[in-house]
């Protein structure tokens, strides 16, 4: 009797130990995968502008995202068509030659949690850039920001294009020190949104790079030829609420054959050749913006635009053209909360303002 209660007393002591080390225990998480504890599913809002125009541009929608928070993890969700909502945490930083390559999907969402960092410190014309996407429809991309190592003219990537993709709406952003250039859109890239997104050059210029610009902070292109005329009736992109600030010299954006809105958006860069850029049958509305210590805020280049129509800016401090072409530009098919030029700088320069400035996927702070 005596064994059998130590025996029964033991086994009590032990089951009361091994209850607690259970309680104790964190349910494992797999490094990349879901976890609802860290992971934002608020965002179920569609863009506004171009980007409403063929269907629907909501991303991935309420789709539970797969966390990352390494490259491996990051290239792994991103190129899995079955991962809807990629949500990066801290900084991640693209290894040389390491550009990922998103192509060929559609309904996909990729954000940042508050403070998330893309970034990449390769300046060689193979190795530069972060991402690549092509071909792709229904795309996400908010609160995250893309940091290159600086400009240098050796024909390299940009921090981000966007290459024969439709519906693609990019909020709160932040693109920055791009190698050839901040974010890109050509070959028949359609059906655009960039919302409340900066642009900047905070690094210096690298001088010497075999394609003659020593100075080649050239934040946005849009177009890559004359000659690719397939763009014709393409490239339809709205840029509303963005800030191009100081470091961006020139391509604030450069744009060929595409009809753009450029609207409620601050450009205040000091060391600027050029601002909005009207390039070969450009069809360009530019609508209550402010443009601060700017030179040439309206570039009619060679004069080989569609139209050009300049409407409600407000011009500070700054030196050459600010008048379109005398020609009417497109009317837009959409409907937006157009700010007066009086708003625009408090608004896009906020806390909240133009930027990676918000919580995470939130759609509290993109409405234009």
């Amino acid at each position: 009797m005596k064994t059998n209660a130590f025996l029964v007393s033991t086994l009590l002591s032990l089951s009361g130990l091994l209850a607690g080390c259970e309680k104790g225990t964190p349910t494992p998480v797999t490094p990349g995968a879901a976890n609802s504890s860290t992971t934002d599913v608020e965002a179920s809002c569609a863009a506004q502008g171009w980007a409403s125009q063929g269907g629907v541009t909501n991303g991935g929608g309420t789709a539970t995202p797969t966390v990352v928070s390494t490259y491996d993890q990051l290239k792994a969700a991103i190129t899995n068509s079955a991962v809807k909502v990629v949500q990066v945490n801290g900084t991640i930083t693209i290894p040389s030659g390491g550009r990922v390559s998103f192509q060929d999907q559609s309904n996909k969402t990729l954000f940042g949690s508050a403070g998330a960092k893309l970034v990449s410190a390769d300046q060689t014309q193979a190795g530069s850039g972060i991402i690549y996407v092509k071909r792709c429809s229904n795309i996400v991309i908010r609160n995250l920001v893309f940091e290159g190592p600086g400009a240098y003219d050796v024909d390299g990537w940009d921090n981000a294009t966007i290459d024969a993709c439709t519906r693609v709406w990019i909020d709160h952003c932040e693109f920055r020190d791009g190698v050839d250039g901040n974010l890109d859109f050509k070959n028949t890239a359609d059906f655009i949104t960039v919302s409340w997104t900066k642009f900047a050059y905070l690094k210096a210029p690298r001088a010497g790079g075999p394609g003659g610009s020593n100075d080649h902070r050239f934040s946005n292109l849009i177009g890559s030829s004359d000659d690719a005329t397939a763009d014709r009736g393409k490239l339809s992109i709205t840029f509303a609420r963005c800030w191009w600030s100081q470091g961006c010299v020139a391509r604030m954006p450069r744009v060929r054959f595409g009809k753009v809105h450029v609207v409620n958006n601050v450009f205040s860069s000091s060391v600027s050749t050029s601002g909005v850029m009207a390039g070969f049958e450009a069809n360009l509305l530019i609508q209550n913006n402010v443009f601060e210590n700017m030179n040439r805020p309206i570039d009619l280049m060679a004069n080989n635009s569609t139209a050009v129509q300049a409407t409600g800016n407000i011009f500070t401090s700054t030196t050459g053209n600010t008048a379109g072409n005398g020609k009417t530009a497109f009317t837009p098919p959409y409907t937006l909360s157009v700010l007066s030029a009086s708003s625009v700088k408090a608004a896009v320069t906020a806390s909240t303002g133009a930027g990676a400035t918000i919580a995470g996927n939130t759609c509290a702070s993109s409405g234009i």
